[in-house]
């Protein structure tokens, strides 16, 4: 594992300067996405459920890192090579500006959510978690983007670093990395030809899953009007 691990970071890393060099606003999160998924897959086949996901979960933690260094360090800004980073960024910046947006209202984002989470679940049952794997890395790419956004903007790098990912967006894509991997094996164990007990297996993930996505809406509801205010006064100041 600790192979695979190396190897999914580098490629993680690798792909942000590749995809923002070719300049495709679709090559980015297929460079992101396609590693992470060949490797999860390989790890699936021998078995090894219990450590697919912790890899996944780390592929995530990758573009957050490497996703928010490379579009804050952009010579230019990268807002055309991101799907949906400058509608995201400017979404953000108006509930900061004012604290009316879909942040502050779980009556606007609790049914959003439940959009996407659907869309994901569909989506990863269809297909084996190609595309929800590929839909993953466009929701990293432009919740990267918006934090990034924020240091474009003069907030120091201590505020973009604590504040820029709130702790229920951290949650949500903890619980859709988990997703990803419980919910592509019926379709990946039929094409790659392992032996599968069904969902079944993966209930003490899909349990985890649910956890962290309730925690979402709980801290969200919680936080979001206090962190805002906080994220307002830091680029006020």
């Amino acid at each position: 594992m600790p192979r695979l691990l190396l190897l999914l970071v580098v490629a993680t890393a690798a792909s942000y300067p590749i995809g923002l060099a070719a300049g495709n606003r679709w090559l980015l999160p297929l460079l992101n996405a396609a590693p992470a998924y060949a490797i999860m897959a390989v790890v699936l086949r021998r078995g090894d459920r219990r450590r697919a996901v912790p890899l996944m979960l780390a592929w995530a933690a990758s573009m957050a890192v490497f996703g928010t260094l490379a579009f804050r360090l952009a010579p230019r800004d990268p807002a055309p090579l991101v799907l949906h980073g400058p509608a995201y960024r400017d979404e953000m910046s108006e509930w900061i500006r004012t604290g009316v947006g879909a942040e502050s209202s779980p009556r606007r984002f609790v049914p959003q959510h439940a959009v996407h989470l659907a869309a994901f679940v569909a989506l990863s049952l269809l297909t084996g978690s190609t595309v929800s794997v590929l839909m993953g890395a466009v929701l990293m790419n432009y919740m990267d983007y918006y934090v990034a956004s924020l240091g474009r903007a003069g907030a120091p790098a201590w505020a973009v670093a604590l504040l820029g990912w709130q702790p229920w967006a951290l949650c949500r894509v903890a619980a859709f990395a988990i997703l990803g991997v419980a919910l592509a094996e019926p379709v990946l164990s039929r094409a790659l030809r392992y032996p599968y007990e069904g969902l079944s297996a993966s209930r003490r993930y899909l349990a985890w899953a649910a956890v962290l996505l309730a925690a979402d809406v709980v801290l969200k509801t919680a936080l979001a009007p206090a962190w805002g205010r906080w994220l307002r006064a830091v680029l006020a100041g």
